[in-house]
């Protein structure tokens, strides 16, 4: 497993597929679907924004070709807000994710390749539009990252 966002990047040759989960109206919970939501799709970087349903994407997401499926999300993991990690599926345990309906750790045994998740430490996800400054400055930051990979 890459131990950061930076080195999984570095594999020119992987095949990414970023999803974005989350509710766009609590506030920092939608800081997965901000980031999906601004990648730009090249050959190597594929991006699906399922939001709340991400149970109802599973078909989908197996149809596409890819080695390595990141999946972006807000989660406590009692860091300062903005922080963000790149973690793997086992690691999710002790971590709170707000608005699923099924845990990413037994969604993970659904989909055929390896499976990350970037986590996004939130600020607040009381009810609301949008991101906080933090959260979205960190936000840009990944997008940044993930978006030069192809420049």
């Amino acid at each position: 497993m890459p131990e950061n966002l930076t080195d999984l990047l570095s594999d020119k040759n992987r095949k990414i597929l970023f999803v974005g989960i989350g509710n766009i109206l609590r506030q920092d919970d939608g800081a997965g679907v901000y980031v999906s939501t601004h990648i730009n799709e090249t050959e190597n970087i594929r991006v699906l924004t399922p939001e709340v349903s991400i149970e109802n994407y599973i078909g989908k997401i197996n149809s596409i070709d890819h080695d390595t499926l990141v999946l972006i999300d807000c989660a406590d993991i009692k860091k300062p807000p903005g922080t963000w990690e790149l973690i793997s599926v086992e690691q999710i345990s002790d971590l709170t994710f707000n608005t699923h309906n099924i845990s990413l750790r037994r969604l993970s045994e659904f989909f055929e390749n390896e499976v990350l998740i970037l986590t996004i430490q939130p600020e607040t996800v009381a009810f609301g539009e949008n991101l906080s400054y933090i959260v979205h400055e960190a936000c840009n930051k990944i997008v940044g990252l993930i978006n030069k990979k192809e420049a």
